[in-house]
């Protein structure tokens, strides 16, 4: 008999390839490509079935649809019913899409919409996954009212919890040290095949940086003042991978030289295949990040080949080796970054967009969706099992 396992989460149905004609159409959410990159190694596993439930306000009513094996379950709720409930709204239309399922295991992905707050109603053997350490980044950085609330559900939710799974030897040792009842299991999540298998072909002149999308926890602002004051030094361009986040720019009025400002280029919407050709011509990946767990934008410019600058902090330092694929600061200050940018121009290998071979094998070796799939199963099996009566 399979295994019958159940998403809880945010899955990214907008972006799949042949959406059914309800969701055609929709306005995309985040990517998540790593609930993707599982799935698809998980999908036409005759030891597994995987239902994938999610619930959206833009659609006419709930509806099911199947593809590879997977039966995806969309629910009908806002996102204002949702929040003003408390997100029982959410637990009462899992649950009874569960009665139906009856699965062995419940997977709650991350607590950003309270998916593991909602699986300790739900009366399942459960196991939840971090996607961003959301305790730590309230105690690091300044959070909107949002990102507040969200961390109390999050710690709400793990001194509950009976297993949780989250990327990076740090993220580990935090949950250990915070909850020392919950059990953790650390699984890498991975990049999807297009940046495994990016070619190279970095652009050097002019050096061509590549950063995320801007915000005040990722570090733009610190970024963006450092470029500033290198403009007259190093002839780059600037390839932010979102939009022009007025948070973070507003602040830079009257601070940016026009000059700077023609150096900028960015590129919204991008699905990961288009990630993957901008990091074929990048340089270096830049993210001076305050707090991040596992950041996906390094992991994907990791096993690209692309030599990365980043802080370190969180999990970072698990895939940025220093001197081998990237430079480490060791302060996030603007001084630090323009003296760890200015290194890794002039270094022989990342100012020609290359790293050391061998280190470039074993981050794909380590951030593999094979490996990713193999540990989650061994998990659901251990959930299972520890419920299962003797």
């Amino acid at each position: 008999m399979p295994l019958t396992v159940a998403w809880i989460s945010d899955y990214p149905i907008e972006w799949m390839p042949d959406p059914p004609p309800p969701l055609r159409g929709l306005p995309r959410k985040h990517p998540e490509t790593w609930m993707s990159v599982l799935l698809g190694e998980l999908m036409g596993r005759a030891d597994l079935k995987i239902h994938v439930l999610v619930l959206r306000g833009r659609v006419e009513r709930g509806f099911e649809f199947e593809r590879n094996g997977v039966r995806f379950h969309v629910l009908k709720a806002t996102r204002s019913q949702r929040l003003l409930s408390l997100f029982w709204v959410d637990t009462l239309l899992l649950r009874r899409a569960l009665r139906r399922i009856q699965p062995a295991v419940v997977h709650a992905w991350g607590n950003e919409y309270a998916a593991g707050l909602i699986a300790t109603r739900l009366g399942y053997p459960y196991l939840v996954t971090i996607q961003g350490l959301l305790t730590w980044y309230r105690e690091t950085v300044p959070v909107p009212a949002y990102g507040k609330f969200t961390a109390r559900v999050e710690a709400r939710c793990l001194n509950r919890a009976p297993l949780a799974t989250t990327e990076s030897r740090f993220a580990v040792e935090y949950l250990r040290r915070r909850y020392p009842r919950l059990a953790v299991r650390q699984i890498e999540h991975a990049p999807q095949g297009v940046f495994h298998q990016a070619p190279r072909q970095p652009r050097t002149q002019p050096i061509r940086f590549v950063t995320g999308s801007p915000s005040y926890r990722k570090g733009s602002d610190l970024l963006l003042r450092a470029l500033n004051e290198l403009r007259t030094e190093l002839p780059f361009e600037l390839v932010v991978i979102g939009d022009r986040n007025p948070e973070v720019f507003g602040p830079l009025g009257g601070v940016l030289a026009p000059e700077f400002e023609r150096r900028l280029e960015f590129k919204t919407g991008l699905g990961p295949a288009e990630v993957a050709r901008e990091l074929s011509a990048a340089t270096v990946m830049v993210l001076p990040t305050r707090a991040d767990t596992s950041p996906n934008s390094v992991k994907e410019a990791v096993v690209a080949g692309v030599p990365v600058v980043a802080s370190r902090v969180g999990g970072i330092p698990d895939y940025v080796i220093e001197g081998k694929n990237g430079l480490l600061l060791e302060q996030t200050t603007v001084p630090e970054l323009v003296q760890t940018l200015r290194a890794a121009v002039h270094h022989p290998q990342f100012g020609q967009g290359a790293v050391d071979p061998a280190t470039l094998a074993r981050q794909r070796e380590y951030l593999s969706p094979v490996l990713m799939a193999e540990r989650f199963q061994e998990v659901y099996r251990f959930a299972a099992e520890r419920r299962r009566p003797a």
